[in-house]
C-alpha cells in the first residue's frame, strides 16, 4: 500500500467520523481543566476507526491539559490522554495525519499538567479488519489506561505508563495475526505511530 502525505500538522480539526467516496474524516478530542475548585482532573480516549478500502482519509487526535489559579500549597494537576488507532487499505492512499498534545498553566504554581496524543496508523494493501483477540487486547489496554486516572502518581510517571501502553499497542497492531483476511500470514501491516506529549513541568 502507499501511502502519499498530505501533510501532517500540530493543530487539530475536524468533526464526526465521516466517509464518502472513498474519504474518510474522523476526530478525537480529549481535555481536561484542573483548578482550585477541582483540583485533580483526568480524562482519556481511547477510539479505533477501521476505515477500510479509502483513497485519502484525514485523521486527527487532540489532548488539551490544563491547570488554573492553584498554588504551591494547594497544587492542581490535570492530565488528558488520547489513544488513537486508525486502519485502512488502499493503494496510495492520500493520508493527512494530525496529532497534537498540549499542557497549559495558568498561573498556576507547581502544579502539574500533561496531554499526551497518541496516533496509530494502519496501512494494509487490502481491505481487513482487527481480529477478535486483537479487539480484546485493546480493550485491556484501554482499560489499564483508565485505570491511570484513579492513581495518585505524579504526571512524570503517569507520562512512563502511558509510554508503556503506546509501545503495546504498537507491538500489537504490527502483528499480521492481529489482522483478519487481506493480509498474508507473512505480512506485516505498516503501522504509522505519532506520539506529542507536553508537560509542566517540562521533562
Amino acid at each position: 500500500m502507499g501511502l502519499l502525505a498530505a501533510g501532517i500538522a500540530t493543530a487539530a480539526t475536524g468533526g464526526p467520523a465521516q466517509a464518502a467516496e472513498g474519504i474518510a474524516v474522523t476526530h478525537d478530542d480529549v481535555r481536561t481543566v484542573a483548578n482550585p475548585h477541582h483540583h485533580v482532573a483526568y480524562d482519556d480516549s481511547f477510539a479505533v476507526h477501521q476505515l477500510g478500502s479509502v483513497t485519502a482519509a484525514r485523521v486527527g487526535n487532540q489532548a488539551i491539559a490544563t491547570s488554573a489559579g492553584c498554588t504551591a500549597d494547594d497544587a492542581c494537576r490535570s492530565v488528558a490522554l488520547s489513544f488513537q488507532v486508525v486502519t485502512l487499505a488502499g493503494d496510495h492512499v492520500r493520508l493527512n495525519a494530525i496529532n497534537n498534545g498540549r499542557a497549559r498553566n495558568e498561573h498556576c504554581t507547581g502544579c502539574q499538567t500533561l496531554a499526551g496524543a497518541y496516533q496509530f496508523v494502519v496501512s494494509t494493501p487490502k481491505p481487513t479488519r482487527l481480529t477478535p483477540t486483537a479487539q480484546r487486547r485493546l480493550a485491556d489496554i484501554h482499560r489499564r489506561l483508565d485505570a491511570l486516572g484513579s492513581s495518585r502518581l505524579p504526571a512524570a510517571d503517569l507520562k512512563r505508563r502511558a509510554d508503556a501502553l503506546a509501545a503495546e499497542v504498537t507491538a500489537l497492531l504490527a502483528q499480521p495475526s492481529s489482522m483478519t483476511a487481506g493480509t498474508a500470514p507473512h505480512t506485516r501491516p505498516s503501522v504509522t505511530v505519532h506520539r506529542h506529549l507536553d508537560g509542566w513541568p517540562a521533562h
